[in-house]
């Protein structure tokens, strides 16, 4: 076609579709979260740019499919009216996606949308050498997938064995969905550490308090990626305490990818070839 470059449209999020002169505007969405006049001026939009559609991507975002070229700047004007920019695509890092987090469900153990909105404040658009994803879920249920991102957090409770109050009656190995516990020689409770998945399950289920929460927190996976060849994360940090610690983690395996990427490989591509060791080195630097 003629007129501007496709590739670099693309980077913008303006995505060419299949037919001719035509683009699917992508808009930035930060976890999911949009208001309710935000909603409406996507509506506006797609009618009066588009042909009155829009597109729920997978990761929480929204397009605005069947745009003329000639319209793309002017759709990006009147979105913008209404706090809504276009981007999203190309070798940058991407609109971060996360769960409700402890601010609406029960499960929650982190506020996943405050640190999603702090990750995207500090890197979303930034380059790197492929795509950069990145992942928050509040708790271990990963509804998120912190695995499949290139980053991802999960909120975590760590528990431990407290004291010698253990009856015992083995309802903390009971409520163990992965069997991380089991009972030492001295007939207390031991808790593989290798194994816990962070739910703290085992704490409200021991009647006699010998189990307790020891630390509450983000755990960061790094090295996921779906599409053609799909691996999946590998945890790179203990628990972290703060959101602070947790973004300056993510900061850092994004500047461990710039630093080691072959041209466009995919983190996962790059761990492959280093190992994660290489990684978790990086991050006490």
């Amino acid at each position: 076609m003629n007129g501007p470059d496709p590739k670099e449209l693309k980077k913008g999020g303006m995505i060419h579709q299949t037919t001719e002169g035509l683009f699917a505007m992508r808009i930035h969405v930060t976890g999911g979260n949009l208001g309710t006049a935000q909603m409406e001026a996507i509506r506006q939009a797609a009618e009066r740019f588009g042909r009155g559609r829009v597109h729920l991507t997978i990761r929480q975002g929204v397009e605005i499919p069947d745009v003329p070229l000639d319209a793309l700047a002017p759709a990006k004007e009147f979105l913008a009216a209404s706090g809504l920019t276009v981007g999203g695509a190309g070798p940058t890092v991407r609109t971060v996606t996360a769960c409700p987090g402890c601010r609406t469900c029960r499960r929650g153990v982190i506020d996943a949308p405050s640190l999603a909105a702090a990750i995207d404040r500090e890197l979303y658009g930034k380059p790197a050498p492929h795509k950069f994803k990145v992942g928050v879920s509040g708790c271990p249920n990963n509804c998120i997938k912190a695995e499949e991102n290139d980053a991802g957090v999960k909120g975590w409770i760590e528990p431990r064995v407290a004291g010698p109050s253990c009856i015992p009656c083995e309802a903390c190995m009971a409520s163990c969905p992965v069997g991380a516990i089991r009972t030492g020689e001295d007939g207390r409770p031991v808790i593989d550490g290798d194994a816990c998945i962070g739910c703290g399950d085992c704490i409200p289920a021991c009647p006699s308090g010998c189990i307790v929460e020891h630390h509450r927190g983000y755990v960061v996976f790094a090295g996921g990626k779906m599409g053609r060849v799909p691996a999946l994360g590998r945890r790179i940090t203990g628990v972290l305490e703060t959101e602070e610690e947790a973004l300056k983690a993510i900061v850092a395996v994004l500047w461990f990818f710039r630093e080691n990427a072959k041209g466009r490989e995919r983190l996962a591509s790059v761990l492959k070839r280093t190992g994660f060791q290489a990684l978790q080195a990086f991050l006490v630097r």
